[in-house]
């Protein structure tokens, strides 16, 4: 199966290679395309030329594919991770990591025609689960390209602007990549966005990151939570007591990990609706839930490394800095957040033991903790995996956060 996909690569390499953006591989550009056959949507680049009918008749005429239906079978019996046969709407993953999001989504019935991800890695681990290469630059790639979608997915760096902003629009936040989102929902208008950052962004720069955020969001067209007239009023204090609001931790839907991310919902000013964020589930966490019975002892710490924890801490203690280790046994509720560095030394979670030195997650549990699924292909490196559910979501919170969107947004809206 998997030489077949590669035979279709191969040969439609040179046609694609004509829509292929700068930093982009050109089989992202093809699995883009498949996806897109298969699942009704538009092609990449579509307007620029690139015709369904004109991708067949190149399969056709090799014999590799005689219809669309033939090429559905073909693509979901090699890809991991299928969407539903018929899906009910179509998203984009942009920034898209290892795929939580986009995992999310796709198990309330959506089918995500493009993604992009920077990263390499990152690229690799998400096309062994969804049989899809990400896109490269997002900055190198043309908002009119993109096809049309109901729901843009985005989590995004959190950089400051310009303190001389808030004059031009969009362009005030030029230069930082989350004009590139900006500009795509400006073009694309899809009815709703869904934008993922750390909670730092509510305070970061005093406030005004935020401000410019959503000021920017507004302008283009787009409602939150937050009335307009807050946005707008450019009241620093009152717009970040409300964007709290937007706050979800990852301990209230089921995942033991004390993680907090703030969540932008956005609809489009056509929709008339109150969207309600979901709320707590209310059940009880246990880090044991997500603990290998017998993990590897290459996960125990060393002497050497333990001892420094401990060193550590005492002198961050002493300093007022409050921060060392976080120490978890499996009858804790949950752990702290795990980030990008948990590889360097596992600081931020250590699981106890018995008469011997704590513990690093194991990359299954570092996945777990995330949320994400047991048939999830981790990537052969460990330092990747930390790296990679690090900097990803939780996705329990995000299937909470589609199914509200899918119930009140999608369901109850005809364009």
């Amino acid at each position: 199966m998997n030489l077949l996909i590669e035979e279709i690569e191969k040969l439609l390499e040179s046609y694609a290679s004509n829509y292929t953006p700068p930093g982009t591989h050109v089989n992202a550009v093809i699995h883009q395309w498949i996806g897109a056959i298969i699942y009704r949507g538009e092609l990449f680049a579509h307007k620029r030329g690139a015709e369904k009918a004109h991708i067949l008749q190149i399969l056709k005429k090799e014999k590799l594919i005689d219809n669309v239906s033939n090429l559905k079978e073909v693509v979901r019996k090699k890809t991991h991770l299928n969407p539903v046969l018929d899906p009910s709407f179509k998203f984009v993953d942009l920034f898209a990591g290892i795929g939580g999001m986009r995992l999310a989504f796709q198990s309330v019935g959506g089918v995500c025609l493009f993604s992009s991800e920077f990263e390499k890695n990152a690229q690799k681990t998400y096309l062994d689960n969804f049989g899809e290469l990400p896109f490269g630059d997002i900055t190198q790639i043309s908002e009119n390209d993109i096809p049309d979608h109901d729901i843009l997915l985005a989590g995004f760096p959190c950089q400051p602007f310009s303190h001389a902003g808030l004059k031009l629009g969009i362009d005030d936040t030029r230069g930082t990549l989350f004009y590139d989102i900006a500009r795509i929902l400006n073009e694309k208008k899809p009815k709703i966005a869904l934008l993922e950052n750390v909670k730092g962004l509510i305070s970061h720069d005093k406030g005004y990151t935020i401000k410019v955020i959503l000021n920017t969001l507004t302008d283009i067209g787009y409602k939150c939570i937050i009335k307009k007239e807050i946005i707008q009023s450019g009241k620093l204090d009152i717009i970040k007591k409300e964007a709290s609001k937007m706050v979800l931790k990852s301990r209230d839907f089921e995942v033991p990990q004390n993680r907090q991310r703030i969540y932008i919902v956005l609809w489009r000013d056509d929709i008339d609706i109150n969207f309600d964020y979901p709320a707590p589930k209310n059940v009880e966490t246990r880090v044991g839930n997500i603990l290998e019975p017998n993990p590897p002892e290459k996960y125990t710490i060393s002497d050497k490394l333990w001892g420094g924890h401990k060193r550590r801490k005492i002198t961050n203690k002493k300093n007022g800095k409050g921060f060392g280790y976080g120490l978890v046994t499996p009858d804790s509720e949950y752990a702290n957040t795990i980030s990008a560095r948990y590889y360097k030394d596992g600081s931020e979670i250590l699981i106890s033991q018995n008469n011997k030195n704590p513990r690093k997650l194991t990359p299954r549990e570092a996945a777990r903790l995330q949320g994400f699924p047991e048939k999830f292909i981790l990537n052969k490196s460990d330092v990747q995996v930390y790296k990679q559910f690090g900097n990803s979501v939780s996705v329990p919170v995000i299937k909470a956060l589609a199914i509200e969107i899918k119930n009140k947004l999608i369901k109850n809206y005809e364009p």
